[in-house]
């Protein structure tokens, strides 16, 4: 199967222009078309400074309470004599953040941004010159870079709040322009817009499961809808979009009693599941950042120790075999720590586990929670939220006890109770996945900031505690929860202004 996977993959992907993406004789024909639109996801799999991948992952996780470093140092001087990308790691940890650490740089985004935007700009072109390209094969084709687009812009709308927004390809030194931050309202809509495109365009399916899984589709579109519409709390449109996506039958979850190895193996380890909606396609031929990072004797990162003792999962003390399958083995091994979702039983020569975007447990979980805040205080919606977690929780065998504390359902009235009961199991099933922050800010800056205490129990949970008070003020201030614009973005273009908190 992974034979399968991988040269179809691989097929797939060596379609990508070598000369670029933006030369004004490139687009004549079909075929320079496609090859433009796969050259957007092969971006997906490279990078800028650092493998776009790695970016999301560091994005995500870093500043919630998940994972720690491989080596925490006791002195400056230990933190100096580590490499740069490892102290800007840690700093990022313990909040130290800054405009000069290198995680702060999102070039890798908008080399795919750009990409994307020579697609869209330039697609139609080629309807003059190539009379056996129809107008839905090229909506199809510029509907998967608007869904690319809408993705990324996501990623950093989230991050770093104001972001400049690129519309139009850079093709030569002439399309470099200073460009100023958009709010994040404007950023919002245009994602919406984007995503809409894609919604409109995309097929529900290709012919193979490399591209299904690989490429934007109709319910990718329909994916990254529902959590967009969940991140600017528009519940009911989230709820419509994980419907149309739930009500298609083309996605399910495994069944209950699916042992560790058969779940890890065809989620994980192959990829491209019946669970999974969109993956970044790593191959034989383009391997990930992860063994590097996760797997070698010196690990930039590990599982927060929390997890590795049972605070996550727990730990049943009689039967060692009854265990969550999405612990220990699956996202991360008790013994060291290690990250295992991305690594588990490869080498650095097999490194190709791919990046999970959306999987369909991700549906279900996005629907639960705007359930439980489109009407706050309604039981029934609490009821079905509360089923659609414990339908989950039953397909993992998860445990009923964690930290000697019995897991009970809460009061479906009791939306915060709800809610709680989602994100933590959210951060089973998506353990190092790139999404931990991400839903920690998300439900803390609900309803203008209601409920930051989901935020500040972290910050209380995971600081060092030398440093918990500093790091809690420095977290009330809501312009903290953003990234700065990194210092040669600064210095290249004038016209961008540092985000106010780094200021």
């Amino acid at each position: 199967m992974v034979s399968m996977v991988s040269s179809s993959c691989n097929k797939w992907l060596e379609l990508r222009p070598e000369d670029g993406l933006t030369s004004d004789e490139y687009w004549q024909t079909k075929e320079q078309l496609e090859a433009a639109v796969v050259g957007c996801y092969a971006s997906l799999l490279d990078g800028g400074s650092m493998p776009l991948v790695k970016y999301l992952f560091l994005w995500g996780e870093l500043r919630a309470d998940m994972v720690q470093p491989g080596f925490d140092p006791a002195s400056d001087d230990d933190l100096s004599a580590l490499s740069s990308i490892t102290r800007d790691e840690i700093n990022m940890i313990r909040t130290d953040i800054s405009s000069t650490n290198a995680i702060t740089n999102w070039d890798a985004v908008y080399k795919t941004i750009n990409n994307c935007n020579a697609v869209i700009k330039n697609a139609a072109e080629v309807l003059k010159t190539d009379n056996t390209l129809t107008q839905t094969q090229l909506n199809s084709l510029t509907g998967e870079a608007y869904g690319l687009r809408a993705l990324m812009y996501f990623y950093l709308l989230r991050t770093f709040g104001e972001v400049p927004l690129k519309l139009l390809p850079t093709s030569t030194d002439a399309d470099i322009v200073p460009l100023a931050k958009s709010s994040k309202e404007e950023v919002y809509a245009q994602i919406l817009k984007d995503a809409e495109q894609a919604a409109k365009n995309c097929q529900p399916a290709f012919s193979n499961a490399a591209e299904d899984k690989g490429r934007i589709t109709l319910y990718t579109a329909y994916a990254i809808q529902a959590d967009v519409y969940l991140w600017g709390e528009e519940y009911q449109k989230c709820i419509d979009a994980c419907d149309k996506i739930i009500s298609s039958g083309k996605y399910q979850l495994f069944p209950a009693g699916s042992t560790q190895a058969e779940w890890f193996n065809r989620v994980f380890y192959n990829g491209n599941s019946v669970e999974s909606i969109f993956e970044f396609q790593f191959y034989e031929g383009k391997l990930n950042p992860f063994y590097q990072m996760f797997s070698q004797a010196n690990k930039e990162l590990v599982a927060a120790e929390w997890i590795t003792t049972g605070g996550l999962y727990g730990i049943d003390n009689i039967d060692a075999e009854n265990k969550d399958i999405r612990g220990g083995g699956t996202s991360m091994l008790e013994t060291n720590g290690s990250i295992n979702k991305f690594t588990g039983n490869r080498t650095s020569a097999t490194s190709f586990s791919h990046w999970f975007v959306y999987r369909y447990s991700d549906i279900l979980l996005m629907k639960a929670e705007a359930l439980t805040w489109v009407s706050p205080g309604d039981a029934a919606n609490g009821t079905a939220a509360i089923a659609m977690v414990n339908d989950i929780r039953l397909r993992r065998n998860a445990l009923p006890v964690v930290s000697d504390a019995v897991i009970e359902e809460p009061a479906p009235a009791e939306s915060l109770k709800v809610t709680e009961y989602i994100l933590n199991e959210r951060a089973r099933e998506f353990a190092f996945e790139g999404k931990r922050w991400y839903d920690i800010l998300r439900n803390a800056k609900r309803n203008n900031y209601e409920h930051d205490e989901v935020l500040m129990d972290m910050v209380t949970s995971s600081a060092q505690p030398a440093k918990q008070q500093t790091v809690i003020n420095k977290y009330k201030d809501r312009r903290s929860h953003y990234l700065p614009i990194y210092n040669y973005e600064l210095q290249t273009n004038k016209s961008l202004i540092q985000n106010s908190f780094y200021q």
